[in-house]
């Protein structure tokens, strides 16, 4: 049994994947399964995806149900069930991690606290020069300073949260602020996010879903949110920002007000009564 299960969601981008993956194999933590959270993907990219996996020596699991919309919470949910780890690390299929990335989520570790990273946001320009041999030579990792001349001529977003900061007493004092739970970078014991029954599956659009409103189920339940800024750092690759329906925020003020943690539109289905 892997002391670790990292989920990654995932959709159609697998040159994104395969930057991803590079830098999964730089991991200075061994003990881990993959998780493929596929949201939907076309039969030629999942014809790839099946072929490329199967070149590294970790375990991947390739998790996919048919592409009715935006359905990342539905999927989410599925690896969870299938995880083998009673510790669980998501992220997004456009996000590498740092070499040390599952290492500190890992070794933070704790009961009742959701750990949550911060990413670099690259430039289209950083993010089309980069190759999974240049990932595995940790280029990202070893030019914090293109990364901060690129935020001044490029659209590179936070470069300063790519420093890797080892010292105890300055990780503190970094962390002192109060960050909310990044859908694409946080872990969780398995028991933790079942006591909330997962994700809510009705929100079927991106953003809120997948960390807003979980972040406030967890926290209605006793779980606490904590910053590993400059510690769980992750290069988020350039795209287009997807569209952001308020459909969103009506469900997610629901939930606000009936303040029920469990939601009924998770991992196990529960019948909801309008009585």
């Amino acid at each position: 049994m892997p002391r670790l299960s990292l989920i990654i969601s995932f959709y159609n981008r697998i040159d994104y994947l395969k930057l991803v993956f590079a830098g999964i194999e730089n991991q200075t933590f061994e003990d881990f399964e993959v998780i493929i959270a596929d949201d939907g993907s076309n039969e030629l990219i999942v014809q790839e995806l099946k072929s490329f996996i199967q070149r590294f020596s970790f375990t991947t699991i390739h998790l996919w149900h048919e592409d009715q919309g935006f359905r990342k919470n539905k999927i989410l949910n599925h690896a969870i069930k299938q995880s083998k780890s009673d510790y669980l690390v998501f992220i997004d299929g456009d996000c590498i991690p740092h070499s040390e990335f599952l290492k500190e989520h890992y070794e933070n570790r704790e009961k009742k606290i959701c750990l949550t990273g911060r990413r670099v946001n690259l430039s289209k320009n950083i993010t089309e020069k980069l190759t999974p041999d240049l990932i595995k030579n940790k280029f990202l990792e070893n030019n914090n300073l293109l990364l901060f001349l690129d935020s001044i001529f490029n659209n590179t977003v936070d470069p300063e949260k790519g420093i890797y900061i080892k010292s105890k007493w300055l990780r503190k004092i970094l962390n002192r602020k109060q960050r909310g739970l990044l859908g694409c970078n946080f872990s969780i014991h398995k028991e933790d996010i079942l006591s909330v029954n997962g994700f809510d599956e009705r929100y079927i659009y991106p953003s809120i879903g997948e960390d807003s409103d979980l972040q406030f189920r967890l926290e209605l339940n006793g779980v606490k949110i904590k910053s590993l800024n400059n510690i769980a750092i992750q290069y988020h690759l350039y795209h287009k920002l997807q569209d952001r329906s308020k459909e969103n925020l009506k469900i997610f003020e629901e939930v606000k007000k009936s303040r029920i943690a469990y939601t009924p539109f998770g991992i196990k289905k529960l019948i909801v009564s309008d009585h």
